[in-house]
């Protein structure tokens, strides 16, 4: 393992993202707040699962800007190289496909737990939300982040231009995210719906991470760590594979 290699692009990665802080951690904080209020009204009084319903937006709108921040941090920054032409240099580098990945992974991952902390810390304000299995919650947010880190990866990859990042995101991340329990439990919905939620991953990583707070949930959590963690492993021996055949990324 080149370690030092490893780090120096890590530490690139950070600061490319810390460089613009507003934009990549304030905005998703901003966001997740409007929706809480927004939803928080329509919900006022209510409770899902024995959990008032203002409360129990918080661990799902965590988890969506963890999901949303984690595959906007890598696809935008290979792709950029991609288009800036300077992706040349990284491959030039004596890193390994792991050690790319590793490197682009860890960034994502920093950033992802960075939003949820100070989204989790400004939500206090108005509701309390208990942190009942704290494993649980960090398993949770390293598969649900790393996963969609690693799906972003795969997209700059496959991605010419931004547009083909916009198409991916909005037709395969966003429906999935939105369609996975963020805002409701998925007894509520008719069996159909909720027997197809169940072939969503990013349910499960939902589920779980909510778990972790409250100890309640739609599925059990030991299933819900297995199937995020198979995912996880399945979409990075597929960009691992793809990063150390240069598919697309060498001329």
């Amino acid at each position: 393992m080149n370690w030092h290699g490893c780090f120096t692009l890590f530490f690139k990665e950070i600061r490319r993202f810390y460089s613009v802080i507003l934009q990549t951690v304030g905005a998703p904080v901003v966001t997740a707040l409007l929706y809480m209020v927004v939803f928080g009204q329509v919900l006022q009084g209510q409770t899902i699962q024995g959990v008032p319903s203002s409360a129990f937006l918080v661990p799902g709108l965590m988890m969506m800007s963890i999901i949303q921040n984690s595959f906007a941090n890598t696809s935008s920054s290979l792709t950029q190289s991609k288009i800036n032409g300077n992706l040349v240099f990284l491959l030039m580098t004596p890193l390994s496909a792991f050690e790319i990945y590793l490197a682009y992974i860890g960034a994502s991952l920093v950033r992802a737990t960075l939003v949820a902390v100070v989204l989790y810390l400004v939500t206090q304000l108005f509701v309390t939300v208990p942190i009942t299995h704290p494993l649980l919650v960090l398993t949770m947010l390293v598969f649900g982040g790393g996963t969609l880190a690693v799906m972003g990866l795969i997209a700059g990859i496959l991605a010419n231009k931004f547009d083909h990042l916009a198409a991916f995101q909005n037709f395969f991340i966003m429906p999935l995210s939105f369609l996975s329990g963020v805002f409701y439990s998925i007894h509520s919905l008719p069996e159909f719906w909720q027997h197809a939620s169940r072939f969503n991953p990013v349910f499960y990583m939902i589920d779980g991470f909510r778990q972790g707070f409250f100890g309640v949930g739609d599925s059990d959590p030991l299933r819900s760590v297995v199937v995020a963690g198979v995912f996880f492993v399945l979409v990075s021996s597929i960009c691992i594979t793809m990063l150390s055949r240069g598919y697309k990324i060498r001329g």
